[in-house]
């Protein structure tokens, strides 16, 4: 169970992943220790029950902010964390680039997702034909792929990078370029605890916030000591002012974050980027500076 690069137990049994560092972020800021953090797994279908009635206090588990979710399931979404998208992974032999090229290919799919309406709406926009074979799981889905059944699978972008890395042969395969939806995923909480939800949300704020001043798990130490620092890392570290306290948080709680966990940056690279298996490129989720989405309200 689990998805890698996201939330997924390494071959040591700890969990690892970008939703699992979002956790740790938050309990570094609440608690002071990054790895006070209980991981319960969940199925799709379980996550917002288990949310609602309190069995979790942080849904971290690639879950898309819409509007249905956001307005009628009492829950807050508190940020995005990732900006994914559904998209198509096909085997090489096959010769195509775009996913305007799939008419009449069969489409491996997972059964009552909601990739299932979005392939639809695509194929009807587009005027194109297609033959979906629905799985119960996504390990199924993908043992279709591999066994013939079908051509191409789809899902989100985040999920195919995943799946692909899971193959016997992931180099015959490749995710099209193609983006059909969008799919901003991000951290959840209840809406009975407004505070709860303001220190999860501007502990995701720190992490984009870090990575923006140039500040990262190595060099905030030093960083701390200076002197003459700009005021608005001050702020942020903690070494002037006292953010924190209205929270009810510690004066470095923010220090804690960056130095237990890392900036915004070193935590996508580890775990889905350069430094991961998955080799997924920055795009929307860099930092506004750079082109992507990423970007935090000034903390002041």
């Amino acid at each position: 169970m689990g998805l890698l690069g996201f939330s997924k137990k390494d071959n040591n049994g700890q969990w690892k992943g970008l939703d699992i560092d979002i956790c740790r972020a938050v309990a570094a800021a609440v608690l002071g220790d990054a790895n006070k953090v209980t991981y319960i797994p969940l199925e799709n279908k379980n996550r917002f029950t288990a949310l609602q009635n309190s069995k979790i206090d942080i849904l971290a588990k690639n879950t898309t902010l819409t509007y249905a979710r956001d307005t009628s399931l009492k829950l807050n979404f508190v940020g995005v964390n990732y900006y994914d998208g559904q998209g198509f992974l096909i085997n090489k032999r096959f010769g195509i680039t775009s996913a305007k090229e799939l008419d009449g290919v069969y489409i491996c799919v997972k059964k009552d997702s909601s990739s299932i309406a979005s392939l639809f709406e695509y194929f009807e926009l587009n005027g194109m034909s297609y033959n979906p074979i629905e799985f119960n799981t996504s390990e199924n889905v993908l043992k279709g792929l591999e066994n013939g059944k079908c051509d191409v699978i789809t899902s989100d972008v985040s999920q195919l990078y995943s799946l692909k890395n899971q193959m016997k042969n992931p180099n015959n395969y490749e995710v099209l370029p193609d983006i059909i939806t969008k799919e901003p995923l991000g951290p959840v909480v209840r809406n009975n605890d407004d505070k709860w939800y303001k220190i999860v949300k501007w502990t995701l704020n720190v992490l984009i916030a870090a990575e923006e001043f140039n500040i990262n798990s190595k060099n905030i130490e030093k960083l701390s000591k200076e002197i003459d620092m700009s005021p608005k890392i001050s702020r942020l570290i903690g070494t002037s002012g006292d953010l924190g306290s209205i929270l009810n948080l510690d004066t470095k709680w923010a220090y804690n974050i960056i130095k237990q966990v890392g900036n915004y940056g070193e935590i996508f690279q580890r775990n889905i980027g350069s430094k991961s298996k998955l080799k997924i490129k920055r795009g929307l989720n860099n930092l506004w500076t750079n082109g992507g989405l990423m970007y935090s309200p000034p903390f002041k």
